[in-house]
């Protein structure tokens, strides 16, 4: 059999259409999760599907020949990086949502790109451009016209303060795990980096988990439930977590977080497709400055071309 021919111009979008296939799976995660926790809790949810992605990115690296084992000087931050990125933001994530609206949570998320911004600049070597600053900015207003023009309840009033603000900490968890992630994926694979992170994730999730799934109903759960944890564990984490340190790697954290932006705009797509939804003309409109955000992040200035020219 043949194998596939990567071409130079599909070579030079591989990236990006790795991300945008990210932002489909995430997308589609909101759904698939709500489905799969109407059947148990949100935290024997979490340890089941982490599991499930721990075990399958252990066994693609050990297939590729990669080992877990890591350096013994990275150990211990490495495990800081995985306790942020995968335990206290999937947690942070899961507890806000059930403390404020889906619509409220979007926006919370929809931070992430300038968070992701603004500690780049101060903290690494990854400094913002006129094009990632306007990108970032012209994201995060497309998302919030779009969430403005649905008829999901946006509300910032005391009763949804609380899940609100634990959104936003966990969307900051997700920008500082993006952001520290970069230097280590200089020596580490994606798939190695992803693999061992999860299994840090694992852990700690299991070990909060363990007394609600000592007790879960396993008979409750359909499966439809079981194939929530399958989708939620194999691809929202496994397969996109590798393809987000990937694009982290390749082309920084700034440029990478802008695609998180792209999930409402894809929620958009999906209702109109498969549920025949009607969009507003702020959607609209919102959808496109989060498609422009996107192309502005990605642009290189002079400066930029010219060091990889040399």
């Amino acid at each position: 059999m043949a194998s596939l021919k990567i071409t130079p111009l599909l070579r030079k979008y591989l990236i990006d259409l790795s991300l945008i296939l990210v932002a489909i799976i995430w997308a589609l995660n909101f759904s698939v999760v709500k489905v799969s926790l109407e059947e148990m809790d949100p935290y024997s949810f979490n340890a089941l599907r982490f599991i499930f992605s721990s075990s399958l990115l252990w066994y693609a690296a050990r297939r590729k020949g990669y080992s877990l084992r890591i350096k013994k000087e990275h150990f211990w931050q490495l495990v800081g990086i995985g306790i942020v990125g995968n335990m206290f933001y999937q947690l942070l994530f899961i507890i806000g949502i059930n403390y404020t609206y889906a619509a409220n949570a979007a926006v919370m998320l929809g931070t992430i790109p300038i968070w992701v911004a603004l500690l780049s600049q101060f903290f690494t070597d990854e400094k913002l451009t006129l094009y990632k600053g306007l990108g970032v900015l012209f994201a995060f207003a497309g998302v919030t016209l779009i969430i403005l023009g649905s008829s999901d309840k946006l509300s910032f009033e005391s009763e949804t303060f609380l899940g609100n603000i634990i959104t936003l900490v966990a969307a900051l968890c997700w920008a500082i795990y993006t952001i520290l992630s970069r230097r280590y994926l200089k020596v580490y694979s994606p798939l190695q980096y992803s693999a061992f992170m999860s299994v840090i994730g694992l852990a700690g999730l299991l070990a909060v988990g363990l007394p609600f799934l000592v007790q879960l109903d396993w008979s409750g759960v359909s499966l439809l439930g079981y194939g929530g944890i399958f989708y939620s564990g194999a691809l929202s984490v496994g397969l996109a977590y590798i393809m987000w340190n990937n694009g982290v790697k390749k082309i920084g954290a700034v440029r990478t977080a802008a695609y998180q932006n792209l999930v409402p705009v894809l929620g958009l797509l999906f209702g109109v497709i498969l549920l025949g939804e009607e969009l507003a003309t702020l959607q609209y409109i919102g959808a496109s400055l989060v498609i422009a955000g996107i192309i502005l992040a990605r642009k290189k200035t002079a400066r930029e071309l010219k060091v990889n020219f040399k």
